[in-house]
């Protein structure tokens, strides 16, 4: 009897610490903040890694399109003082899939709504994932030497089903894409 519980015991320990460490590896995330210059403005680069759940590519694939929302405030770091936001704006892509022509379309606000059209479902999702030389402000407004604070979030926007879908289709955790808030100093 003693030399089964103990393999037992060590199975049950071994799903107690693996299970919170696989979860943990899945969460959304905000990677690869760049920011950098033009001649003219202050330029971001970011991606979302592990944006996209089982659930919400299923969905995808049956239609429903999805948007992501990336939250940015870019602040002045005033010592002694409350900081001074110097950008708060939030940039949204939107995945859609046809079927019929099976092509993924990602919408993005920041470049006016200008549409880019893939057959590849892994580049849909990288072009919905990363911001990609968004022009934030004007250098001319950015004071030489300052701190500067960058803040960046990404959510999933949740997409209203048409009548009577929710009940056919229930991705309940499909909308819980959030990121924790990820900052970056910096001197301009």
């Amino acid at each position: 009897m003693k030399h089964i519980r103990f393999p037992v015991f060590l199975l049950v320990i071994l799903v107690l610490f693996a299970s919170p460490l696989a979860a943990r590896e899945q969460q959304p995330d905000i990677k690869d903040i760049i920011i950098t210059t033009s001649e003219t403005h202050l330029i971001l680069f970011a991606t979302v890694a592990h944006g996209f759940t089982k659930e919400m590519i299923e969905g995808i694939q049956n239609g429903l399109p999805i948007t992501f929302n990336f939250h940015i405030e870019l602040d002045k770091v005033r010592s002694g003082w409350f900081d001074a936001t110097l950008v708060e704006i939030t940039l949204t892509h939107t995945l859609k899939y046809d079927a019929v022509r099976q092509e993924y379309s990602v919408q993005f606000s920041e470049k006016k709504g200008k549409i880019s059209k893939t057959r590849s479902f892994e580049q849909a999702k990288q072009l919905m994932a990363e911001i990609n030389g968004y022009p934030l402000i004007a250098t001319r407004e950015l004071e030489p030497d300052a701190p500067y604070a960058l803040r960046i979030k990404a959510t999933l926007a949740e997409t209203t089903l048409p009548l009577g879908m929710h009940y056919i289709l229930p991705f309940t955790s499909l909308w819980d894409f959030e990121t924790d808030w990820r900052t970056v100093e910096f001197r301009y």
